[in-house]
């Protein structure tokens, strides 16, 4: 039996890097201070830290995003504005970021994003990443009435749209950083 997509480890593992011309630990405010990911991100348009303590392991944060229409405008994703949950789960200073997205229950999934940092002669390297392991709730509830071809449509087609979030969000971070 051949596996399908929903069962192929990892989903997504998506990357994107640039180089800012600030310390690790100047980056690193930055990007753990998700409440300002509006300032930044393609979808999230703010949010806050709900418990815990902010940017600590452990600590969630809810997200409010927005989706257009059009972004990958054939498949059943949400659209227009909807919230989620994320945890903590890597917070070094001046090194790694990460948070997982929750499930309805309020535990992590296997859906994790991140900032990673590395000092570059005068400045860093900031890497974002997405690397999603075994399907979330949303993603066997778009794929669930889906064939295989159409399947593979929405893998490839959302891998390039993180691809291009990825992107544009380092890019985002860079002029907010190097213009201050």
């Amino acid at each position: 039996m051949t596996p399908t997509n929903t069962q192929i480890t990892p989903l997504f593992d998506v990357r994107a890097r640039t180089r800012i011309a600030a310390t690790p630990a100047e980056v690193y405010a930055v990007v753990s201070d998700l409440p300002r990911s509006a300032e930044w991100s393609t979808e999230c348009t703010g949010g806050a830290w709900v418990s815990g303590r902010p940017a600590t392991v452990g600590a969630v944060f809810r997200g409010e995003n927005l989706r257009a229409e059009d972004v990958v405008a054939w498949a059943p994703v949400v659209r227009g504005t909807w919230h989620t949950e994320s945890q903590v789960v890597a917070a070094e200073p001046g090194r790694v970021f990460r948070w997982a997205m929750r499930d309805s229950a309020g535990d992590p999934q296997d859906s994790v994003w991140s900032y990673e940092i590395a000092p570059d002669g005068d400045g860093c390297v900031l890497v974002h990443g997405l690397r999603m392991g075994t399907a979330t709730e949303g993603i066997r509830g778009i794929t669930a009435g889906m064939d295989e071809a159409t399947r593979k449509r929405f893998f490839a087609d959302w891998t390039e749209k993180l691809a291009g979030d990825l992107l544009a969000t380092l890019h985002r971070i860079k002029a907010l950083i190097e213009k201050a």
